[in-house]
């Protein structure tokens, strides 16, 4: 996934529209040590990625919970990574404006990647292809490297001017769970510590079972007051999302050929934690 960022922070360095010293410049994700710069005959930006690091503010602990085919599944919330580079320019060592050259191809490439504080899906190279949440930038932000001097002493090179580049991107945790479904979950938001902007949200789910105990497939099943209605899976299970909290509920279901199912009063969230019907 990395590498694909690479190339994608490469194609919007790239981009027609982009400065044409950016355009003409060469782009390495290489490592800027005392081995780089020598060998180097074309004007070169460097791009080193020197952290990787969770998102805690965009942290989203709610399960997703979607339909695919017949069966309800349940899957963990993409992990929001901070991708952060140091952005550097190199001209031709021989050059006889090699300092100038350098601050003009840096300060292009600030003002163009300043430009786009979302990453376009136009850019979107392998495995960024299809992220659930577009990537955001952060361009030359103040917590850059901590210390610039031992950051530089460890290359084994005097410091260089340069800034930092953060992109945040989802990683597909790729984690499914079929089966038995957790039948209540309450999520609370909040911003900071301030408990006046407290949001609550509670997902439900039941079975809908015949007299015989079986799941019906295909039934309705309707909340009041909401109006919210669910179809059944092939377990007969539903799901109601961002459900309000209340004592006056009521959950009605039917079936083709089983008729309507006995209205069931409920609070929510259900105290014994259950919201099957039955025939």
């Amino acid at each position: 996934m990395f590498q694909d960022l690479d190339l994608t922070i490469e194609a919007m360095l790239n981009d027609r529209i982009a400065p044409t010293e950016l355009r003409a410049a060469d782009v390495s994700f290489e490592t800027p040590d005392k081995g780089f710069g020598p060998g180097l005959r074309l004007a070169t930006l460097n791009l080193f990625l020197t952290e990787i690091r969770e998102n805690r503010e965009l942290r989203d602990p709610t399960p997703i919970i979607e339909k695919i085919g017949d069966v309800y599944v349940q899957r963990r919330p993409p992990l929001r990574v901070d991708c952060e580079y140091v952005v550097t320019a190199w001209a031709d060592p021989s050059s006889n404006q090699k300092i100038q050259n350098e601050h003009e191809l840096l300060g292009q490439t600030l003002s163009w990647l300043s430009r786009i504080p979302i990453i376009p899906a136009k850019y979107f190279q392998g495995s960024l292809v299809g992220q659930q949440f577009p990537p955001p930038t952060l361009v030359a932000q103040m917590n850059g490297l901590e210390s610039v001097g031992e950051f530089w002493s460890a290359l084994g090179i005097p410091p260089r001017p340069h800034f930092n580049l953060i992109v945040t991107i989802s990683m597909d945790l790729n984690q499914q769970v079929e089966g038995s479904l957790v039948t209540t979950t309450i999520t609370g938001y909040r911003q900071g510590k301030d408990e006046s902007s407290r949001e609550e949200l509670i997902n439900i789910g039941g079975t809908v079972l015949d007299q015989n105990q079986n799941p019906v497939a295909d039934a309705w099943v309707r909340l009041e007051p909401s109006g919210q209605v669910q179809i059944t899976d092939s377990s007969g299970r539903f799901i109601f999302s961002a459900v309000s909290r209340g004592s006056n509920c009521t959950l009605h279901a039917g079936a083709a050929g089983l008729g309507e199912v006995t209205p069931r009063d409920l609070e929510i969230p259900s105290l014994s934690g259950e919201y099957n019907l039955q025939y």
